[in-house]
């Protein structure tokens, strides 16, 4: 249940409404957690900003896999309703592979050794072994690809508390409950 009440568009702090707006425009309505995250001008569009940036790391097949297996173990049903959509929508991400990047995999040989690192990432709040981090590397990823992976997990865990903190109600499709699958 809810703990925390969509606001309306005229209830949206004004330092918020363009960040907003921006979101509406180009994911043609106002998802629930965003208009609640919209609550708190500074958290929210300090979010936004590193979401902008994060946009342009990796591919969105990698991202979106990352976001998947993220929320998988943070236990986060209402980010799994949104990555499944946008894998399977803007990723062009096929079930199965929306399903494997949940347990933190994929078909995909380089996107696999990206969403294994973020997994061991999240898993061990970043306590990661050499192995790891060579195993990521010698995928094909540069030290730059690792931070962005780490810093996709750090901003894909950012949403998944805010989400199981506030609980917003789904409105994107279901999707089979975490532990499930």
């Amino acid at each position: 249940m809810p703990r925390s009440a969509v606001p309306k568009p005229g209830q949206v702090p004004a330092e918020s409404k363009q960040t907003l707006d921006g979101f509406t425009k180009r994911v043609g309505f106002t998802p629930n957690m965003l208009a609640t995250f919209a609550l708190s001008p500074i958290a929210f569009n300090a979010w936004a900003a590193m979401f902008d940036s994060l946009s342009k790391a990796l591919d969105v097949k990698t991202r979106d896999s990352i976001g998947l297996a993220v929320s998988e173990v943070n236990v986060c049903n209402y980010s799994l309703t949104v990555h499944s959509f946008t894998a399977e929508v803007m990723a062009e991400l096929p079930g199965n592979e929306i399903l494997l990047a949940r347990k933190g995999h994929a078909s995909d040989p380089k996107r696999d050794a990206a969403v294994q690192f973020a997994r061991k990432v999240i898993g061990t709040r970043g306590k990661v072994s050499d192995a790891d981090v060579k195993a990521v590397r010698d995928a094909g990823y540069t030290d730059a690809n690792v931070m962005e992976i780490v810093a996709l997990v750090a901003s894909y865990s950012l949403t998944n508390f805010f989400n199981n903190v506030f609980d917003p109600e789904k409105d994107f499709p279901a999707v089979t409950p975490a532990g499930s699958i």
